[in-house]
């Protein structure tokens, strides 16, 4: 009895210190990710395009520096050019590099109105928030920005003209990024809810119960273990040739992608549907039988609306893996990073955007671990959403789903 009982609490002991090693493996990461990437997170790098837009500009003819003090502050790391009437200070860019952005330009300094040296004649002017890359200079080295705003508004100081000025927008956001990701949540859903529902109520309510049945249900769940690179093979393969063939697609795209996913999903809708169906009460059917309902009314109208949190289950499941997919979609839909998006063309989804800061030299973790939380906020956000909206229509039909 003395054996058993320390043998219990041996057993529980362990117990207790692998749930505790998980749960500390857990936070760890959360933590990291949290540490590393809320100093990124801004609404500019969810609404800002990942392109910047470079231009390249001189002086115009008769503009020269002048006297531009003002009665206004800067900060510390803010630097302001009296000659020039324009205000440069260190920051980092959306991405987590370090630039140099305009803070201040002076109303009347030569640099509100620029030739463009480009392909266009129209006039540039500098503004706020614009990222200077270098200023060159006929009878000196460029200032760069890897030296620095101080650096460039102390050469600026000493020149009385440059030969061009390279600058370019802000760059770096996901906006793109975020709407393929919604892109490939809504054509994934579209194709694989209704053929693994589907497929779900055939094996549970209409297959009969032999052999066959049952290899059926052994491959389905096979399939769950099949390496998602292998399906994105599959994709690139034979999706990406009948896209091309059917839509004006010319490559890699996101229906190809959102097939791929499809097939990937199947078995987890199906196996998660038909096990929440198997709950389902045989009492259910029978009373609808009883009451003169057909076979098929009995299993849309009532198996299937008593069914419906698994469904949702299999929903929430499906919408976090086309979420956190990236391996198949590098081949059936790409890594260009695009900010117009279309469903025939390749562009990439938030965890794919994450691959491709990560092969970057250096990586740039600082960026893959904020898109990490804003994937955590997207699928946290749809989870609530579609627990709510289920709840809701739950009590509207008159089930309760506790």
């Amino acid at each position: 009895m003395l054996n058993r009982r320390y043998s219990d609490k041996i057993l529980q002991g362990i117990t207790y210190l692998a749930s505790f090693t998980s749960l500390f493996v857990l936070l760890s990461i959360v933590m990291f990710v949290i540490l590393n990437g809320v100093k990124l997170i801004n609404i500019d790098l969810i609404t800002n395009n990942y392109e910047s837009k470079s231009y390249i500009a001189d002086l115009k003819d008769f503009s020269s520096p002048g006297d531009f003090t003002i009665d206004k502050t800067f900060g510390e790391d803010t630097f302001y050019s009296s000659k020039w009437g324009i205000a440069l200070k260190d920051d980092q860019n959306l991405m987590g590099h370090n630039v140099i952005k305009v803070s201040y330009v002076h109303p009347d300094s030569p640099f509100k109105e620029l030739r463009n040296k480009g392909v266009s004649v129209l006039e540039l002017s500098l503004s706020k928030n614009y990222e200077i890359v270098r200023i060159a200079f006929e009878d000196a080295p460029s200032a760069l920005a890897v030296q620095g705003a101080f650096n460039m508004i102390s050469i600026l100081d000493t020149k009385d003209t440059f030969r061009e000025i390279e600058y370019s927008t802000t760059g770096g956001g996901i906006r793109g990024s975020i709407v393929t990701t919604l892109y490939l949540i809504g054509l994934t859903l579209l194709i694989a809810l209704p053929i693994g529902i589907g497929a779900a109520l055939y094996l549970n309510e209409y297959a009969p119960k032999n052999g066959l049945t049952k290899t059926l249900r052994n491959l389905i769940e096979t399939l769950t273990g099949v390496p998602s690179i292998i399906y994105g093979l599959m994709g690139l393969a034979l999706f990406v040739p009948i896209t091309i063939q059917l839509t004006k697609a010319t490559g890699p795209n996101l229906i190809s992608g959102a097939l791929t996913l499809s097939v990937i999903l199947l078995p987890v809708i199906i196996r998660t549907t038909e096990e929440s169906l198997k709950v389902v009460p045989d009492e259910y059917r029978q009373a609808a039988l009883a009451l003169g309902s057909n076979k098929t009314q009995t299993t849309f109208k009532v198996v299937l609306p008593s069914a419906f949190s698994g469904i949702l289950t299999a929903t929430l499941l499906a919408i976090g893996r086309i979420i956190g997919e990236s391996a198949a979609l590098v081949f059936a839909v790409g890594t260009a990073i695009k900010d117009q998006v279309s469903i025939f063309d390749k562009s990439t989804s938030l965890s794919v955007h994450i691959f491709a800061m990560m092969t970057d030299e250096p990586a740039n973790i600082e960026l893959s671990t904020t898109i990490s939380i804003i994937i955590l906020v997207i699928v946290l956000s749809m989870n609530l959403t579609i627990k709510f909206l289920s709840k809701r229509l739950l009590r509207k039909v008159g089930i309760t789903n506790e």
